[in-house]
């Protein structure tokens, strides 16, 4: 088990600070490429979409039954969508209107601008808040698949890890713009991030040591219906909002595929008793 951490842990810690990554963004350019931004969160919903349906749900269902596997499927899509519920979506337009109202000096005046700050400091926060609480269980899905497997963990690992890149900018660009300090928008989102292997430490001390195939299976259905449900609840809108329909269903698509290239040949790479 404690391998079997330590592995999950730096999983998690590239996936978490990923949005590090997405601070670099907003710190290090004036206004952020939003259609990149959005077929890159189209790509990731195809990783995470392949992951969820083509190997997390589909195993569970061949493992512990169709019936079992789909209960245990939609009871991570409930819990999820649960949490979903009293978190305010992450969003990057509010703070990027306001920047621009700033910029054309209309709607002016001093008051008039620290009260915009204070609302997108406000907003900020709370979206920060909020990805935290979402990195969380990704965190414990990352650990319970690297309980299954290195490449089970792995191809989390990495779509949660592109999944966040656009959750860092969520995050840096109103603090950003409410504070001016490339610091404290960079700082606030690696933060947020952290609360990924944060999920990884408290579940691995909340579960036994060894765990029953089924009840593993089972888990792992479950991680399939929470990354079906955070894809298609809150990537797939934003991709569409960033880069349009069209652009984002290829990235969609592009996503899948590649995530289907490597399931298939981090399979034939890997040892079998990492496999």
């Amino acid at each position: 088990m404690d391998s079997q951490m330590l592995v999950a842990l730096g999983l998690s810690l590239v996936g978490g600070l990923s949005t590090s990554l997405g601070a670099l963004f907003v710190v290090l350019s004036e206004t952020p490429n939003m259609k990149m931004l959005g077929l890159l969160q189209g790509f990731a919903a195809g990783l995470m979409l392949s992951i969820s349906f083509l190997d997390l749900a589909h195993n569970a269902i061949n493992s512990i039954g169709f019936l079992k596997g789909n209960l245990w499927f939609f009871g991570g899509v409930i819990f999820f969508a649960c949490i979903a519920k009293f978190i305010p979506e992450p969003t990057l337009g509010p703070s990027t209107d306001v920047k621009r109202r700033k910029k054309n000096g209309d709607e002016g005046g001093k008051d008039m601008a620290k009260k915009h700050r204070r609302q997108v400091l406000y907003s900020g926060i709370v979206t920060a808040i909020g990805i935290s609480l979402h990195n969380f269980p990704e965190g414990m899905a990352v650990f319970l698949g690297s309980i299954k497997g290195m490449r089970v963990g792995v191809n989390l690992a990495l779509a949660i890890a592109l999944h966040n890149i656009p959750e860092g900018v969520a995050v840096a660009l109103p603090i950003y713009f409410a504070t001016e300090s490339k610091w404290q928008a960079f700082k606030l989102a690696t933060l947020s991030g952290l609360a990924e292997p944060l999920g990884v430490i408290i579940v691995a001390y909340l579960f036994p040591s060894s765990l029953s195939p089924e009840i593993l299976e089972g888990l792992l259905g479950a991680v399939g219906g929470i990354m079906a449900f955070l894809t298609l609840h809150e990537m797939l809108p934003l991709a569409f909002d960033y880069a349009g329909q069209k652009q984002a269903v290829k990235a969609v698509f592009v996503g899948m595929a590649c995530m289907s290239a490597s399931l298939y040949f981090l399979e034939l790479s890997l040892p079998e008793s990492m496999g």
